[in-house]
């Protein structure tokens, strides 16, 4: 297979000698950068010795650049933190070495040069404030020679030479992850592979809800209440753990990854703030998947500025009526219960009157969508993402019980959805993780079954370079996310650490997609081939549980604050 003298079967050796020392070496001028980023950015949003709200808005690019930096410091103290664990157990192989040193050599060569925010928007050091003398802190031996040696085309096209080799393993490059986790991870990868892969094309060009089945089978394996205490009939697993599910079913089709994301949300709204009662009553339904939840909070003209809500609950005796529209509601049709935001303090224009209720409806169906009375909706029509549908919904006089104010107390619904974003959005970077794997599968076999100019696809060193990314920015994120997952299991505040995770995670989701499609060439354009609905699907990512640019502001504010 060779080409211009490149041959993707080489054996010369490509891995840097003392990579792990090489690697170690470079995380130190990395902390050194982003602190002196940070001093940087500090001093352009204070005002008074306080860190203000308009000045972070005023410096939006070098607010969101120190998230940036810091999700890339954060990303290579992970990649070597794997590196080292593998390699203690003996399992650091070339494929992993491969990996890990086109990562450092990449990203580091972003730092210097300038980090890729979107394909139309790259982050420079001076956009921070930052000179070439504070620069001057990468100018290392082990920087220098990652920066020269670690991502060539010689290592890239080694590393897919080895991935043909091994194209039978679950996943590029060993995960690093204890054997429980990895047969959870085989389980559902099978399950993919059998009931979701063949079917996920089919229900995206037809626009059809995943079938019924497919949420029966998943809830009997335990995958809506895979985090929900055993005391509630649930798994009682860890976040890690709703990782590697996520990911795998994702794998298979982003809309099967996504349909416990709501039953996630639910649970963890009522385990932390809801009462025993409330607990005991819904806690058991979520798990069995007896009772599918949909999260109704975007209203049309807030976004993602939810304390400006306008939907209201009035009091009607013990109960409430809701009125006010909503939209972006995911699942909404078939689903029985709302974890519905809404203003009971009519007096308040911000996140203080705000409560939370779980606002029992009747399931619909194609004729009936929505039969509960004082309730309407319409569906959006959407690119990708399609498999639970995109609805708009109307509420007029909307009865809930009055037992079903989550915690049977007003003006907590901000809080107690706040306390739910960390595990959502840990679990929508594994769902990224997931579809930048599925565009990696799709595109791999591609490049090795087209033919162009007498010899496959995969022949060629730009084709095969971009299979070597797509694998390695892959691991980035996945071990990026696992890190978020194992901070939250351990009880640690992580809302940083899930932004960063999903950040990173979506960015590669799309780059893998587009770049597959590329792969794919004119068929990529067709809607018969897989890899046009991954790119749809992809998309989404950047959007949903917080666009990318509010990921950014929120992570900023922290490591500003």
């Amino acid at each position: 297979m060779a080409h211009d003298g490149q041959d993707l079967t080489m054996t010369a050796p490509v891995v840097l000698p003392d990579l792990l020392t090489l690697t170690a070496a470079a995380v130190a001028p990395v902390e050194t950068v982003l602190e002196r980023a940070r001093t940087a950015v500090r001093a352009m949003v204070t005002a008074d010795g306080r860190v203000s709200a308009g000045l972070i808005e005023a410096n939006q690019t070098a607010a969101h650049g120190i998230a940036w930096l810091a999700t890339y410091a954060e990303s290579l103290r992970q990649m070597q933190s794997w590196a080292e664990k593998l390699d203690a157990e003996g399992k650091f192989g070339e494929t992993e070495q491969l990996i890990h040193q086109i990562a450092f050599g990449e990203y580091l060569w972003q730092i210097y040069g300038g980090i890729q925010m979107n394909q139309g928007e790259v982050l420079r050091p001076q956009d921070m404030g930052l000179s070439q003398d504070d620069m001057r802190a990468m100018m290392v031996p082990a920087v220098q020679s990652l920066t020269q040696s670690g991502n060539t085309q010689a290592a890239r096209l080694r590393l897919v030479a080895l991935m043909q080799e091994h194209s039978a393993n679950i996943t590029v490059g060993a995960t690093g992850l204890d054997d429980e986790l990895e047969m959870i991870r085989e389980q559902f990868r099978r399950y993919a592979l059998e009931k979701v892969e063949p079917y996920a094309h089919d229900w995206h060009l037809k626009d059809e809800l995943i079938p019924i089945e497919i949420i029966e089978e998943l809830g009997e394996m335990g995958v809506f209440g895979l985090t929900i205490p055993e005391e509630y009939g649930g798994l009682g697993l860890s976040k890690a753990s709703m990782c590697v599910v996520s990911e795998e079913l994702s794998r298979g089709y982003i809309g099967v990854g996504s349909l416990a994301t709501r039953s996630e949300i639910a649970a963890e709204l009522i385990l932390a703030g809801g009462t025993d009662a409330q607990k005991e009553k819904w806690l058991p339904r979520l798990a069995s998947a007896e009772t599918l939840p949909t999260a109704v909070f975007t209203e049309p003209n807030t976004g993602s500025d939810l304390g400006s809500l306008r939907t209201r609950a009035v009091r009607d005796g013990d109960d409430w009526k809701i009125t006010g529209n909503k939209t972006w509601i995911t699942h909404a049709s078939r689903t029985h219960v709302m974890t519905l935001l809404a203003r009971t303090d009519p007096e308040t224009t911000d996140y203080r009157g705000l409560s939370m209720f779980l606002a029992e409806k009747t399931p619909g169906d194609d004729a009936n969508p929505f039969p509960t009375p004082g309730m309407t909706g319409g569906e959006i029509e959407v690119l990708g993402y399609r498999g639970m549908k995109e609805y708009e919904l109307g509420f007029d006089n909307f009865h809930v019980k009055g037992e079903n104010l989550l915690g049977g107390e007003e003006g907590k619904g901000f809080k107690q959805l706040m306390e739910t974003f960390e595990s959502a959005r840990i679990q929508t970077a594994a769902r990224a993780v997931g579809v930048a794997a599925s565009a990696l599968d799709i595109s791999m076999q591609y490049a090795q079954d087209r033919k162009q100019f007498g010899k496959a696809l995969i022949a060629f060193p730009r084709v095969a370079s971009k299979l070597a990314m797509m694998a390695v920015e892959t691991m980035v994120a996945r071990q990026l996310t696992y890190f978020s997952a194992f901070e939250k299991d351990e009880g640690r505040r992580c809302d940083v650490e899930a932004g960063m995770a999903k950040l990173l995670g979506a960015r590669v989701a799309w780059a893998a997609a587009d770049n597959g499609l590329q792969i794919h060439g004119g068929n990529g354009f067709a809607l018969e081939y897989k890899i046009s609905r991954v790119l749809c699907d992809a998309r989404i990512l950047n959007i949903f549980e917080g666009a990318a640019e509010i990921q950014a502001q929120v992570i900023a504010r922290r490591l500003l604050g």
